[in-house]
């Protein structure tokens, strides 16, 4: 399912999931492109320190994506190009970072998905303290160990564990009917009746 996931539109996820649930428009793709979709392993870590994301990259098998909560701050980096290099060599389907990275060049060259709040040259801490595989939330999006994590140029989303299969089958559906919007647009048959009669409703009056 993980693979079928990886194929869908990340807003098209969203839309299904009624637009209310998002990691927020900071969180950018810093890898030079491809999806994201994998199992959440999360971490909750004090700003600026990394001690526990080492941990989680020895925890997490194949497929994992490492998802942490390191509050937003952009003072120190939580990562860079040694832990994306062992990653990537572990498995690891990607990371998700609420903080900085560093090495965004060789990042940036790289397919390895890396999603992060911004860019710093300065180096982490190595102090704890620090959670993983707990319930974590970044700007207004909960993740819990185990959800499902999707992400591409657009963004990211978490798809509740026990709600995988109803949203796949909403976003499939979605799909179908996106393309043929797109079919009926190129052969000139698209019908915008429905902004007239949305206007009427909303008793606005052109």
């Amino acid at each position: 399912m993980v693979g079928q996931f990886s194929l869908l539109p990340v807003a098209n996820i969203s839309d299904c999931m009624h637009r209310m649930t998002a990691a927020g428009p900071r969180l950018r793709p810093m890898h030079q492109g491809g999806t994201l979709a994998g199992v959440a392993l999360t971490v909750k870590t004090r700003p600026g320190d990394n001690l526990l994301i080492h941990k989680a990259l020895d925890l997490a098998q194949p497929g994992d994506v490492i998802v942490v909560d390191g509050g937003g701050d952009l003072t120190n980096a939580l990562i860079g190009e040694i832990m994306v290099t062992y990653a990537a060599r572990r498995g690891i389907a990607g990371f998700v970072m609420n903080g900085a990275i560093r090495d965004a060049a060789m990042i940036g060259a790289g397919a390895f998905p890396v999603f992060a709040a911004g860019v710093t040259h300065r180096g982490p801490y190595k102090d704890g303290p620090g959670e993983i595989n707990v319930p974590i939330a970044i700007d207004g999006m909960v993740i819990h160990p185990g959800d499902l994590i999707v992400g591409d140029d657009d963004g990211l989303v978490c798809v509740p564990f026990d709600e995988v299969t109803q949203v796949l089958a909403a976003t499939l559906a979605k799909g179908h009917a996106e393309k043929k919007t797109l079919e009926d647009i190129a052969n000139g048959t698209h019908d915008t009746a429905w902004v007239d009669a949305a206007l009427r409703r909303n008793g606005c009056e052109f």
